[in-house]
């Protein structure tokens, strides 16, 4: 279950943290999944037109079991900002929606919009691309990315709504 929060009062009560604590990520990102409000502890791909990682990661559990019940991971994938290639499609977006994932952000594109609007996970990503990936089982995982600017390090929480996405070095609700 999402918690209940809005990214404008996370940011009206931690404004003035360091950035290594509190970061927002520029209003760049469209909604494309059925979630629109999502938060969760992050899992990092990097990777450049090839997807591999990323449905490495989304065929997998994308939720932990904590003593407070069940909590959905965001998956941040820096795509490098890339235009050409999708990187999350249905069939994809489907599995993550399977396995738990509270979200997945993407420094990048996705496809299959009618697919993704329909399921139910968080999905944020720069623009919609019909062309696929190329498969060359390139990329890493499990590391610091940057996004539009911003770095994101695995192990951080993600807070996403409808006025934005922010990312902090703990925990917040």
């Amino acid at each position: 279950m999402t918690p209940s929060f809005a990214t404008c009062d996370l940011c009206d009560t931690y404004k003035n943290e360091a950035p290594e604590v509190f970061r927002v990520l520029p209003p760049v990102f469209k909604d494309f999944g059925a979630r629109r409000v999502f938060c969760g502890p992050v899992v990092t791909v990097k990777c450049f037109e090839d997807n591999t990682l990323v449905k490495a990661a989304v065929d997998s559990c994308g939720y932990d079991e904590t003593p407070e019940g069940r909590v959905g991971k965001v998956l941040v994938v820096d795509g490098a900002g890339s235009l050409r290639r999708a990187l999350l499609g249905g069939n994809l977006g489907a599995a993550a929606a399977k396995n738990g994932w509270a979200g997945v952000v993407i420094d990048g594109c996705v496809r299959d919009v009618a697919e993704l609007a329909v399921l139910d996970v968080g999905i944020r990503a720069l623009a919609s691309m019909p062309m696929p990936t190329e498969k060359k089982n390139q990329g890493w995982k499990d590391l610091p990315v940057q996004i539009q600017g911003v770095w994101v390090k695995p192990g951080e929480w993600l807070y996403a709504d409808a006025d934005g996405m922010v990312v902090s070095a703990s925990r917040l609700l």
